[in-house]
């Protein structure tokens, strides 16, 4: 049994962009993720120091993507995927990074990846 702590639509700041006119601004990101973790320590004892921190979590994303300056999406999927996997402990994630208004004729694009293992 795999137990999932998801933080939805956190939002970010960033220079993000291939385009010279990305250069110079900052565009609003959306971030999803889904972290594996077994909630059953914390659960027994009501005890938040053996939860995930998922304000921890969102600050430090919300962090790292501030101060990134990254021309692709992927790139900085990749970067906050290692960090959170190694600083949270994290056994698994998947996350997605959208970068509403890109394309005119969308909501928003982006890229989802899945890194670590999941366990059983």
């Amino acid at each position: 049994m795999v137990d999932i702590v998801f933080i939805r639509e956190l939002r970010a700041d960033a220079v993000i962009g291939v385009y010279d006119w990305e250069r110079g601004i900052r565009q609003t990101l959306l971030i999803d993720l889904e972290m594996a973790w077994d909630n059953r320590p914390a659960a027994e004892g009501d005890a938040i120091e053996r939860a995930l921190d998922y304000a921890a979590v969102s600050q430090r994303v919300v962090d790292l993507v501030e101060a990134s300056r990254f021309e692709l999406l992927e790139a900085l999927a990749e970067q906050l995927a290692e960090r959170v996997l190694a600083e949270f402990a994290v056994p698994w994630l998947r996350l997605r990074v959208c970068k509403p208004g890109a394309v005119l004729q969308a909501r928003d694009v982006g890229v989802l990846i899945e890194r670590g293992v999941m366990p059983a």
